[in-house]
């Protein structure tokens, strides 16, 4: 049986990392579905010709300088939509929400990909702005899919859900990607009906896909983070052949932070 490979990337401009996406989609890793997240780019600057020439189809919303998301993928998906669909935006934020999150059906799979606010300080209104973010992702899969559909849900989430999940995590128990509410958070969500499938196949310490720019050698001395995820509805997980991240991408020159995060799934 045939395996689809999905992986997600957190680009950090997605022109700038187009050297590291050529090496990746050139290769015999290439992922079926690549779901790029901080694309920083508006639509109109988006490099759709680029992921052409690689055999991909692009569908994305963008942002100057910041934001953006996209999902590229060998087929066209046959519906896609952009935001979280429902009217709980604070004012002035619609534009950078749509620019957060892309849901594409593919046949009978749903992928939704988000870019999730990262939270700044626990006492500042955007690490409140993100909780509530999260449950209106959740609030979405409800409105729009059953824990028993094929559905995905992948993106730099902004949250390392465990201790194993990131480096030194006494250090790190009052950071916004990692404090109890954030956890909370994305837990109600997966609670909805997901599994982490990069667990299920990488169930020990040290697996990360971000290492911070400013921490000295952090790839070398692997002192990183897992927020970047690949979560299933049950039926989708029991179809889950592997999960893996990419570390080589974020040993190439001019890298991002993070790092693509992948899986492959058996079609049925």
């Amino acid at each position: 049986m045939p395996n689809l490979t999905i992986a997600t990337f957190n680009v950090n401009s997605v022109k700038s990392r187009l050297p590291v996406l050529e090496h990746y989609l050139a290769s015999e890793r290439a992922p079926d579905v690549l779901c790029l997240q901080e694309t920083k780019c508006p639509d109109e600057g988006f490099p759709a010709d680029f992921f052409e020439t690689m055999g991909y189809v692009s569908c994305f919303r963008g942002m100057k300088s910041y934001n953006g998301v996209a999902i590229v993928s060998k087929r066209a998906p046959d519906e896609v939509s952009f935001g979280l669909g429902d009217d709980g935006a604070q004012a002035g934020r619609e534009e950078s929400e749509a620019a957060r999150v892309i849901a594409a059906r593919f046949g009978g799979l749903y992928i939704v990909n988000t870019y999730v606010p990262q939270g700044k300080e626990m006492e500042h209104p955007d690490f409140a702005y993100k909780l509530g973010f999260l449950a209106r992702v959740r609030a979405l899969f409800a409105r729009r899919c059953k824990p028993t559909d094929d559905v995905l849900w992948v993106g730099d989430l902004n949250v390392a859900p465990t201790d194993i999940d990131v480096t030194h995590p006494e250090n790190k128990r009052s950071h916004v990607c990692f404090t109890q509410a954030a956890k909370d958070a994305l837990a109600d969500v997966v609670s909805w009906g997901f599994v982490d499938v990069f667990r299920k196949f990488r169930p020990g310490p040290g697996e990360f896909s971000f290492w911070d720019y400013r921490v000295k050698d952090a790839l070398a001395r692997n002192i990183g983070w897992r927020i970047d995820h690949i979560l299933a509805t049950a039926p989708l997980a029991a179809r889950a052949r592997d999960a893996w991240v990419e570390r080589g991408l974020r040993a190439l020159p001019r890298p991002s932070d993070h790092t693509a995060v992948a899986a492959a799934f058996a079609l049925e």
